[in-house]
Protein backbone atom coordinates (compact mmCIF):
# COMPACT_ATOMS: atom_id res chain seq x y z
CA UNK A 1 0.00 0.00 0.00
CA UNK A 2 2.36 2.30 -1.27
CA UNK A 3 1.32 6.22 -1.46
CA UNK A 4 2.16 8.81 -4.08
CA UNK A 5 5.73 9.48 -3.36
CA UNK A 6 5.61 12.82 -5.44
CA UNK A 7 2.64 14.08 -2.72
CA UNK A 8 5.26 13.88 -0.02
CA UNK A 9 8.77 14.80 1.12
CA UNK A 10 11.30 12.27 0.09
CA UNK A 11 12.73 10.91 2.73
CA UNK A 12 16.54 10.25 2.79
CA UNK A 13 18.35 7.10 3.63
CA UNK A 14 18.70 7.24 7.22
CA UNK A 15 15.03 8.24 7.59
CA UNK A 16 14.09 5.49 5.98
CA UNK A 17 16.36 3.03 7.20
CA UNK A 18 15.17 3.97 10.76
CA UNK A 19 11.71 3.52 9.64
CA UNK A 20 12.25 0.06 8.75
CA UNK A 21 14.23 -0.74 12.28
CA UNK A 22 11.19 0.48 13.99
CA UNK A 23 8.73 -1.34 11.70
CA UNK A 24 10.36 -4.59 12.94
CA UNK A 25 10.93 -3.56 16.27
CA UNK A 26 9.34 -0.20 17.68
CA UNK A 27 10.83 -0.59 21.24
CA UNK A 28 14.46 -0.77 19.41
CA UNK A 29 16.85 2.10 22.12
CA UNK A 30 18.18 4.56 20.25
CA UNK A 31 21.07 3.61 21.36
CA UNK A 32 20.75 0.43 19.09
CA UNK A 33 19.44 2.36 16.12
CA UNK A 34 22.10 5.00 16.15
CA UNK A 35 24.62 2.03 16.01
CA UNK A 36 22.53 0.45 13.15
CA UNK A 37 22.22 3.18 11.41
CA UNK A 38 26.25 4.43 12.07
CA UNK A 39 24.98 7.91 13.53
CA UNK A 40 25.27 9.68 16.73
CA UNK A 41 22.92 8.91 18.97
CA UNK A 42 21.99 13.01 19.59
CA UNK A 43 21.47 12.68 15.71
CA UNK A 44 19.26 9.67 15.89
CA UNK A 45 17.42 10.70 18.54
CA UNK A 46 16.66 14.53 17.14
CA UNK A 47 15.72 12.47 13.77
CA UNK A 48 13.34 10.31 15.22
CA UNK A 49 11.39 13.29 17.01
CA UNK A 50 11.47 15.30 13.55
CA UNK A 51 9.53 11.92 12.26
CA UNK A 52 7.11 11.57 14.85
CA UNK A 53 6.46 15.82 14.89
CA UNK A 54 5.41 16.13 11.42
CA UNK A 55 3.35 12.78 11.24
CA UNK A 56 5.38 10.54 9.28
CA UNK A 57 5.71 7.74 11.91
CA UNK A 58 3.98 7.23 15.19
CA UNK A 59 5.52 4.50 17.61
CA UNK A 60 2.31 2.57 19.24
CA UNK A 61 1.56 -1.32 20.51
CA UNK A 62 -0.06 -2.68 17.83
CA UNK A 63 -2.38 -5.48 19.32
CA UNK A 64 -4.43 -8.19 18.63
CA UNK A 65 -7.76 -7.13 19.18
CA UNK A 66 -8.91 -11.10 19.42
CA UNK A 67 -6.54 -11.85 22.41
CA UNK A 68 -7.30 -8.28 24.16
CA UNK A 69 -10.83 -9.79 24.80
CA UNK A 70 -12.70 -8.18 22.38
CA UNK A 71 -15.78 -10.37 20.56
CA UNK A 72 -15.99 -8.62 17.75
CA UNK A 73 -14.07 -7.00 15.20
CA UNK A 74 -14.72 -6.30 11.42
CA UNK A 75 -14.92 -4.02 8.74
CA UNK A 76 -17.91 -1.52 7.72
CA UNK A 77 -18.14 0.05 4.36
CA UNK A 78 -20.37 2.89 3.59
CA UNK A 79 -22.43 4.65 0.91
CA UNK A 80 -23.18 8.27 1.38
CA UNK A 81 -24.47 11.31 0.06
CA UNK A 82 -20.87 13.11 -1.30
CA UNK A 83 -22.54 16.33 -0.76
CA UNK A 84 -22.43 15.75 3.53
CA UNK A 85 -19.07 14.21 2.78
CA UNK A 86 -17.23 16.23 5.72
CA UNK A 87 -20.08 16.34 8.42
CA UNK A 88 -20.25 12.59 8.10
CA UNK A 89 -16.02 11.90 8.24
CA UNK A 90 -16.18 14.29 11.10
CA UNK A 91 -18.92 12.02 12.98
CA UNK A 92 -17.42 9.01 12.08
CA UNK A 93 -13.61 10.57 13.93
CA UNK A 94 -15.54 11.15 16.96
CA UNK A 95 -16.62 7.51 17.60
CA UNK A 96 -14.52 5.74 19.75
CA UNK A 97 -15.23 1.90 18.57
CA UNK A 98 -13.76 3.22 15.26
CA UNK A 99 -9.96 2.78 14.69
CA UNK A 100 -9.97 2.84 11.40
CA UNK A 101 -11.73 5.34 8.33
CA UNK A 102 -11.13 5.97 5.09
CA UNK A 103 -12.77 7.39 2.26
CA UNK A 104 -12.28 5.35 -0.47
CA UNK A 105 -13.03 5.21 -4.44
CA UNK A 106 -14.86 2.17 -5.75
CA UNK A 107 -18.72 0.64 -4.59
CA UNK A 108 -18.54 2.32 -1.55
CA UNK A 109 -17.40 5.87 -0.18
CA UNK A 110 -16.25 4.79 3.14
CA UNK A 111 -13.92 2.01 4.86
CA UNK A 112 -14.08 1.51 8.41
CA UNK A 113 -12.37 -0.61 10.51
CA UNK A 114 -13.90 -0.96 14.13
CA UNK A 115 -13.77 -3.22 17.55
CA UNK A 116 -16.63 -4.05 19.78
CA UNK A 117 -16.88 -6.15 23.09
CA UNK A 118 -19.63 -7.31 22.48
CA UNK A 119 -22.59 -8.47 20.11
CA UNK A 120 -24.57 -5.32 21.64
CA UNK A 121 -21.94 -2.92 21.46
CA UNK A 122 -21.96 -3.88 18.08
CA UNK A 123 -25.35 -3.65 17.49
CA UNK A 124 -25.35 0.08 19.02
CA UNK A 125 -22.32 0.98 16.64
CA UNK A 126 -23.88 0.28 13.62
CA UNK A 127 -27.94 0.75 14.13
CA UNK A 128 -27.92 3.77 16.17
CA UNK A 129 -24.34 5.72 15.78
CA UNK A 130 -23.39 5.05 12.28
CA UNK A 131 -26.90 4.71 10.39
CA UNK A 132 -28.19 7.69 11.84
CA UNK A 133 -25.92 9.97 10.58
CA UNK A 134 -26.85 12.34 8.28
CA UNK A 135 -25.97 11.29 4.69
CA UNK A 136 -25.21 7.66 5.14
CA UNK A 137 -27.50 5.92 2.78
CA UNK A 138 -26.43 2.18 2.85
CA UNK A 139 -23.76 0.17 5.52
CA UNK A 140 -22.49 -2.97 5.06
CA UNK A 141 -20.26 -5.06 7.60
CA UNK A 142 -18.09 -7.59 7.90
CA UNK A 143 -16.79 -9.91 10.63
CA UNK A 144 -13.43 -10.79 11.08
CA UNK A 145 -13.29 -14.38 12.65
CA UNK A 146 -9.37 -14.92 12.43
CA UNK A 147 -7.00 -12.17 12.12
CA UNK A 148 -3.95 -14.33 9.19
CA UNK A 149 -1.45 -11.77 8.54
CA UNK A 150 -1.31 -8.31 10.10
CA UNK A 151 2.00 -6.89 9.63
CA UNK A 152 3.24 -3.34 9.58
CA UNK A 153 7.27 -3.38 8.25
CA UNK A 154 6.40 -2.71 4.73
CA UNK A 155 8.99 0.00 4.89
CA UNK A 156 9.13 3.39 2.60
CA UNK A 157 7.65 4.17 -1.20
CA UNK A 158 11.69 5.02 -1.83
CA UNK A 159 13.27 1.62 -0.52
CA UNK A 160 13.71 0.13 -3.96
CA UNK A 161 16.20 3.42 -5.14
Amino acid sequence: MKSNPSTVQKLDRIDRRMISLLQKDGRMPIVTIAKELRISETTARSRLKRLIKDNIIEVVAVSNPIRLGFDIIGNIKLGIDLKKKDPILQALKKIDALNYVALTTGGNDIDIEFIAGSLAEFKTLVFERISQIDGVNSVETSLIVEIIKDTWDYGTAWDEE
